[in-house]
């Protein structure tokens, strides 16, 4: 399978924006439609619960709640940053999901304790702390985060069922590159990643953290696809 490093998603990036014309708004909730598609089709019987960080990744986490709404789904969105950190086309879906009145509660100054608290209940949680673009360990409300989720994955106190988590195109505390993961980084059941895999997956141990990974598309041109080695078919 074709993978994409980290500075070849910054560079298709790029050419989709500066290039064909494709605004990033547009990719973002390409991206994020897609990724709720998918957890829709894994079968949701409860809560889901997203964990939203201040870069573009936590920007998918807002379309994705979003659209499972529409699909009839319970969301709520738990911020590891306020939400006027996020910037950019992430911002816009900030805004967007706070006008639409969504569950929004704000985790950027909480403990690990807070986050089980916030986590607890849910279904499927919905990792969308930290993209391709991270590196290092993961700090402060993100690393909290993770290992609430971790904690809970797999169990839902008094409900009878497993808590299930879905990575949003990598699992957060991993190298995109490398696989390598310095700190805490979440283990995932699914890993709905965006346009190709990622280096870092095929890493000694890597699929024990990212589960399985679907491959989603972002509406970029064939042509510009193309240019990376990659089929619109993969």
């Amino acid at each position: 399978m074709h993978t994409l490093t980290r500075a070849e998603v910054r560079e298709l990036d790029r050419l989709a924006i500066g290039e064909y014309g494709l605004p990033g708004i547009v990719l973002m909730e390409n991206a994020g439609a897609g990724a709720a598609r998918l957890l829709h089709a894994l079968g949701i019987d409860g809560p889901v619960a997203i964990a939203c960080g201040r870069g573009n990744n936590g920007g998918d986490g807002f379309v994705i709640a979003r659209h499972l709404e529409l699909l009839g789904h319970d969301v709520r969105l738990l911020l590891a940053a306020p939400l006027a950190a996020s910037a950019g086309d992430a911002a816009m879906n900030a805004e967007v999901a706070k006008r639409s009145g969504l569950d929004i509660r704000d985790l950027a100054a909480g403990s690990a304790g807070s986050w089980q608290e916030a986590l607890n209940g849910a279904a499927w949680i919905v990792d969308a702390l930290l993209g391709t673009g991270a590196t290092g360990a993961p700090r402060g409300a993100v690393a909290a985060a993770i290992g609430a989720i971790n904690d809970l994955r797999g169990q839902v106190p008094g409900e009878g069922r497993a808590a299930r988590v879905l990575a949003v195109d990598i699992p957060s505390g991993m190298d995109c590159d490398t696989g390598e993961r310095p700190g805490a980084c979440v283990r995932a059941d699914a890993t709905a990643t965006f346009v190709a895999a990622k280096p870092g997956f095929a890493a000694p141990g890597a699929r024990e953290f990212t589960g399985a990974v679907h491959v989603l598309g972002i509406g970029a041109p064939a042509a510009l696809l193309a240019r990376f080695g990659i089929s619109p078919a993969e």
